[in-house]
C-alpha cells in the first residue's frame, strides 16, 4: 500500500478507526510513534502523521508535515462505457484506475440491459482501494449519460472502438472513446460517428466489453 486514504487528511489531528484501524494496527502492526502517509485524494498532497496513541478500537494521529506530490497519468483519457453487468464493471475498475483512465462515463445504450443499476458508492470504494495500492493521488471520475448522442454532445471529438481497419495505436489524438456493451452498438448509434473516428484492434478475436475497455486504455495511456 502506497498510502492510507482518509477524507480528513490534512487536519492537525485524526482519529483512525474501523477498517483503516484494523489494517494499520492488526495487519501491519504499526506501533505508537510510527509515521504513516495519508492522502485525501482531493488536493494531491501527501500527509505525514505520527501515531501518538493506540487504543483497542481507535488510534490518534498528529500531522507532522506534508508535501505536494501529484501522481497521475501523463495523458487524459475519458471512456464512454455502455453499461454492462455492474459486477463485471467492478472487477475491471481497478485495472482501468491503475492504467490511468481519467474518467468513465457510463452510457445507457441500445443494447444495455435496463435492469442494470450501478452503485456509485461501491465504485468509489473500489477506486479508493485501488489508488492506495497503485499510488494514484486523485480519484478517477465517474459520471453518467442517457445516450451516445448525449455523450457526443459533450465530447464531440470522441472515437468509437469497433471493428475497423483504422488501428487504435495509429490514432494519436484519442482523448475520449466509446466502448460498447455486449452486442456492440446499434446501427443508429454507429451512424453518429464518422468513419475516420471508428478505430479497432489488429486482432481477429472478439473481445468482451471489459477486455476492450482495458485494452484501449492500455494502448492509449501506456
Amino acid at each position: 500500500m502506497q498510502f492510507l486514504y482518509n477524507k480528513e487528511a490534512g487536519k492537525e489531528s485524526l482519529i483512525v478507526e474501523g477498517e483503516s484501524y484494523k489494517y494499520l494496527f492488526k495487519v501491519r502492526r504499526i506501533k505508537s510513534g510510527s509515521i504513516i502517509e495519508l492522502r485525501n485524494l482531493k488536493d494531491n498532497n501527501l500527509y505525514f502523521y505520527r501515531v501518538v496513541s493506540v487504543d483497542k478500537k481507535s488510534a490518534t494521529l498528529n500531522l507532522i508535515s506534508y508535501e505536494q506530490k501529484e501522481v497521475s497519468p501523463k495523458k487524459e483519457l475519458i471512456i464512454g462505457w455502455c453499461i454492462i453487468d455492474p459486477k463485471v464493471i467492478e472487477k475491471a475498475l481497478p485495472s482501468l484506475n491503475e492504467i490511468g483512465v481519467s474518467k468513465i462515463i457510463f452510457i445507457k445504450c441500445a443494447y444495455s440491459q435496463a435492469n442494470f443499476k450501478i452503485n456509485i458508492d461501491r465504485l468509489e470504494k473500489i477506486l479508493i482501494n485501488s489508488s492506495q495500492q497503485c499510488g494514484r493521488s486523485s480519484l478517477m471520475q465517474i459520471d453518467f449519460a442517457n445516450s451516445i448522442y448525449d455523450f457526443l454532445t459533450k465530447y464531440p471529438s470522441s472515437y468509437l472502438l469497433d471493428f475497423s481497419n483504422n488501428r487504435v495505436d495509429k490514432a494519436l489524438d484519442i482523448n475520449s472513446i466509446v466502448v460498447g456493451c455486449e452486442g456492440g452498438l446499434s446501427k443508429d448509434e454507429r451512424a453518429l460517428f464518422k468513419k475516420e473516428k471508428i478505430v479497432g484492434f489488429d486482432t481477429p478475436l472478439i473481445l468482451r466489453s471489459e477486455s476492450a475497455a482495458i485494452s484501449v486504455a492500455a494502448k492509449v495511456l501506456i
